[in-house]
């Protein structure tokens, strides 16, 4: 064989390796983000379909950037993309980047001794540079966000600021088909135990924190981790400059000494972007009253997420139980959405079913206003406190 063919042979294998690898990640994701309707799923009224049409709709936590679909396109396979934002009515999507991940998960108490999100990375046909490195995962996803709304031809815009928020809200009231994304990280594995790389980070874009995942790490512990302790002596030097930089802190899977410690040394209000409460799901990874009212008192947001975990079942009525569990403990202004839409979990409707959760509301008694504010009111208001000037 002369050396061209046998770099053409080679060339070839390559090729069909690439297609081979890049299908078997779209195949996982067609079981992990499943959509599973209940038997007797909510019908949406005609009150809840017009309420979100005329409100701002807001989810705090989906995980779609670590798979390979363009969000520009509507999918077949996950929850989220920019046409099914639209068509959901969703204003701002928050975009959460997973950087690691162990093989097995065990919610009594798991590792971080593995990683599949390389793996994934590689079969995703990621660069390189991605494979071995957490920053360099969170940066890559960072790049998809921002390269997806210059191509999006303005239906998708970022949102890095409060000046940012503000002119898309204007750009809402004549122009209801665009969407909006937030960047945040779910861990703070990408720091790679380098504070200075929050700066990185916070140039590319991201403006929300989340301390751990669901293993401790240097940072602190986690609600699913080993030993489930609180903040490092990392973690609070962490805590500090994320403020500073002017992140918002995401205290979804912290350990109860976490988020302890995050309560009392906190400057600014705190999120948990995607959770369940204990009262409707018992559960490690749920709040507790007591951390309910802790966050709620430092002017912070609950997102209740719409996976079984979190809520004890696959329909809108048991989201709606546990948004009206914290309403009633701490206030409406307190609840917010926070799906976990494609993070490897099967919810029961993926973006465009949103009205289902507002109708659920509406029949547990919540007026228009508090269900609009619980849908994504809160959130606006929120994001237009916290997030950087400009």
């Amino acid at each position: 064989m002369t050396r061209r063919a046998f770099l053409l042979l080679g060339l070839f294998i390559a090729s069909a390796a690439g297609a081979f690898l890049g299908l078997a990640p779209g195949r996982i994701e067609s079981q992990a983000n499943a959509v599973r309707s209940p038997s007797t799923p909510v019908q949406p009224s005609a009150a809840a379909r017009g309420l979100l049409e005329t409100s701002f709709v807001a989810d705090l936590h989906a995980d779609t950037l670590l798979w390979n679909r363009d969000v520009n396109e509507r999918s077949e396979r996950g929850h989220v993309d920019v046409p099914r934002l639209i068509e959901g009515h969703v204003a701002l999507q928050a975009f959460t980047v997973v950087t690691r991940f162990p093989r097995s998960y065990d919610p009594a108490g798991t590792d971080g001794d593995s990683d599949i999100i390389g793996l994934l990375a590689a079969t995703q046909l990621w660069p390189p540079a991605t494979w071995a490195s957490p920053m360099e995962r969170a940066l890559y996803q960072a790049r998809r966000l921002h390269e997806a709304a210059s191509a999006s031809g303005g239906r998708l815009v970022v949102i890095e600021s409060k000046a940012d928020l503000q002119r898309y809200l204007g750009r809402r009231t004549h122009d209801r088909a665009i969407t909006a994304g937030l960047l945040g990280l779910e861990g703070a594995h990408a720091l790679e135990s380098n504070v200075d790389n929050l700066d990185r980070l916070y140039d590319a874009g991201f403006r929300m924190l989340g301390i751990t995942h669901v293993f401790d790490n240097e940072i602190g512990g986690s609600g699913t981790g080993l030993e489930r302790g609180g903040l490092t002596d990392l973690g609070f030097t962490v805590l500090e400059r994320a403020e500073r930089l002017g992140m918002i802190i995401d205290l979804a899977h912290a350990s109860g000494r976490v988020i302890d410690d995050v309560v009392a040394n906190s400057a600014l209000p705190l999120v948990v972007s995607h959770t369940g409460v204990r009262a409707t799901c018992e559960g490690d990874r749920n709040l507790s009253d007591m951390q309910i009212r802790a966050i709620a008192a430092k002017g912070g947001l609950i997102g209740i997420g719409f996976f079984e975990v979190a809520v004890c079942g696959l329909d809108a009525r048991h989201v709606a139980a546990a948004m009206a569990h914290v309403a009633r403990t701490v206030g409406v202004e307190h609840v917010a959405l926070g799906s976990d839409f494609d993070g490897g979990v099967a919810t029961p409707f993926d973006a465009t079913g949103l009205a289902s959760v507002a109708e659920s509301l509406l029949d547990l008694g919540f007026p228009a206003d508090d269900t609009a504010a619980m849908m994504g009111g809160n959130v606006q208001r929120f994001m237009l406190a916290t997030l950087p000037a400009k």
